[in-house]
Parts: C-alpha cells; sequence; structure tokens
C-alpha cells in the first residue's frame, strides 16, 4: 500500500521562504567600521572611506569586506537575541509560543556559521531543546485549529507553514477516518 503525502511540498515550500528570508536578511543594512582606508566601486556601490569611519552597507557586502579584514561588523546583538529567544519560550506557558520574528531561522543559521566549533555545539543543543518545545506546542494547536492572526504573529515564516501543513493534514484525517460519522 502506497500513501500520497505532501512532505515534498512542505519541504521545498519551506526551501522557497528561506531563501526569500534569507535575501531579504543580507540586502538589509548592517553598520560597519572601516580598519583601514579604501576606495572601491563593488556591484554599483562605491566605497570611499577612512580608517575609523562608521557607515551602513548591505549585509552581503559587510560579509565580504570582512573576509578581507578590511572592516568590523557592528552586529553583535545577534547572540542576545537568540538568547532572548530562547528564555522566551522557555518560560512560556506549556500551550502558549512565545512570538519569533519570521526570519528568525534565517538570523540563527548565519550566526551558526560564524561561530566557533565549540559555541556553536553549545548553540545547537540549546535550539534542539527549542525547536522540540515548539514543535510540541505547534502540532496540538495545528490539529485543534486554524491558525488565528494572533498566533500567526508569533510563528517564525517557516512555523507558519509547517502549523498550515499540519492543519490540513489533520481535518484531511479527521475527514477519511470519520467519513461516515462526520
Amino acid at each position: 500500500m502506497t500513501a500520497n503525502y505532501s512532505y515534498y511540498s512542505l519541504e521545498s515550500n519551506v526551501d522557497v521562504i528561506q531563501d526569500t528570508y534569507r535575501m531579504r536578511y543580507l540586502m538589509e543594512d548592517i553598520r560597519i567600521t572601516y580598519k583601514r582606508d579604501i576606495n572601491i566601486n563593488v556591484g554599483g556601490i562605491i566605497i570611499d572611506a577612512r580608517e575609523g569611519d562608521i557607515s551602513s552597507v548591505p549585509r552581503w557586502l559587510a560579509k565580504k569586506l570582512s573576509e578581507y579584514d578590511i572592516i568590523d561588523i557592528q552586529d553583535n546583538d545577534i547572540s542576545a537575541y537568540i538568547s532572548r529567544a530562547l528564555n522566551r519560550e522557555r518560560i512560556a506557558k506549556p500551550h502558549d509560543l512565545s512570538g519569533l520574528d519570521p526570519d528568525f531561522y534565517i538570523r540563527v543559521n548565519e550566526h551558526l556559521k560564524e561561530l566557533k566549533d565549540i559555541d556553536r555545539e553549545k548553540l545547537i543543543v540549546s535550539l534542539n531543546s527549542f525547536l522540540a518545545s515548539r514543535l510540541q506546542k505547534i502540532v496540538k494547536l495545528a490539529a485543534a485549529s486554524q491558525l488565528s492572526p494572533e498566533l500567526e504573529q508569533k510563528l517564525s515564516a517557516e512555523e507558519n507553514e509547517l502549523y498550515t501543513s499540519i492543519h490540513h493534514s489533520s481535518a484531511v484525517f479527521k475527514q477519511k477516518v470519520l467519513r461516515k460519522f462526520g
């Protein structure tokens, strides 16, 4: 017996969502400090700066300039941002989800890329517990009711897609197993 599941659809939708939010994230301006004098033109972006100057450039450009040790990126609050999100979820009631930004997981994954192995492993352990808690809550809520606007505001973009998929699958399942009585 074979079953027709829509896992590929969910996976594909999440991939598209992540790609979209990743692009937005990389296009956001970020504050930088120049470590040395520079005068370049990158993709139509002209940079003429002196050592110590502070400016804003798209995140993708800041990452490239940082690779060449030309600038320091002033985005140190990402660790605190992630920590606050983990703590809010930890202290939330068992049936309540704490709020996340739509691009939360994109920011987390970009931050994980920049961490040293030991720090990355510590954060991944915390994130696994965080994800288990959120998944449990999302499954319970999605099986019981449609996504409300209030709850939608608390979910990341990927979680929103997961919720919709679980709710749909749950509704179909209920309809199929109770077809003679429902």
